[in-house]
């Protein structure tokens, strides 16, 4: 298991300052998200119209007879990585393909991501994204961005850790590299709630032997200035410093002689 990040950050004399912050965070993020709960629906309650996927090709010729055999980096998440609030181009998988581009990786990246998603949402539409309008053997990494509105509504962190190692159980069987990213719960549920919640993340890193980025929002969540204005979902800004923590995590994964 590849963590990003300290292992032993239990012991560093700031992670206590950190972790203060983040919660500091969590309350404003809370508060905020009753102002646009109600328009994000939960995913049993949207019709199929509604469930915009996002699939960035910003490197590929236009030519008809040009096939695009490059392996897949699918992106499996809620509002915050599907883009809620930006154009297609600012969100946060779209800037990590560039970064793919830019850095001569031959990858393609698919987000597969649906707003107001839950673990249990993503689940169901697991055999969708797989065996859709992507051929499963093409997927080299699938980056699991789901949870957060699992915590928001507090739901079951029983039910969570299943239904993300269901996700994570189907992808290894089909030989997929698997990036985990970790979410904090809202601190208004109580510090139990809380610090098992978190724990579920690194429990299914070590498991499964997945690279774990802790927390998918770290430095973004409650800072005004990198998130919109509802105060929960990232702005370009924020969107710009998420990718560039996830690709540190993604990078060590990827293949530089995959086809271009």
């Amino acid at each position: 298991m590849y963590i990003q990040g300290d292992l032993n950050s239990a012991q560093d004399p700031t992670f206590e300052h950190r972790s203060d912050l983040r919660l500091l965070a969590l309350v404003f993020i809370f508060i905020a998200s009753f102002a646009c709960n109600s328009a994000v629906p939960d995913d049993s309650q949207r019709s199929s119209s509604n469930d915009r996927t996002v699939d960035v090709e910003r490197t590929v010729p236009l030519d008809n007879n040009y096939e695009d055999t490059r392996p897949l980096i699918v992106f499996l998440g809620d509002s915050v990585t599907f883009g809620l609030g930006l154009p297609p181009h600012e969100a946060y998988p779209s800037i990590i393909q560039e970064l793919i581009d830019g850095a001569g990786y031959g990858y393609k990246v698919h987000n597969a991501s649906v707003s107001g998603d839950t673990t249990a949402g993503g689940l169901r539409r697991l055999s969708w994204v797989l065996d859709g309008d992507i051929h499963v053997d093409d997927i080299h990494v699938m980056v699991i961005a789901l949870g957060a509105n699992d915590g928001l509504r507090g739901l079951s962190i029983v039910e969570m850790q299943e239904n993300l190692s269901s996700i994570i159980e189907q992808a290894q069987s089909k030989d997929i590299l698997v990036l985990l990213t970790g979410m904090e719960a809202p601190p208004n549920l109580g510090s139990l709630y809380a610090n098992d919640f978190r724990i579920v993340f690194r429990d299914l890193a070590e498991e499964y032997d997945v690279t774990l980025l802790p927390f998918l929002l770290e430095g973004v969540a409650g800072n005004v200035e990198l998130n919109q204005a509802d105060g929960i979902h990232p702005n370009t800004k924020g969107a710009q410093m998420i990718a560039e923590m996830v690709w540190l995590t993604l990078k060590p994964m990827l293949r530089m002689d995959s086809p271009r």
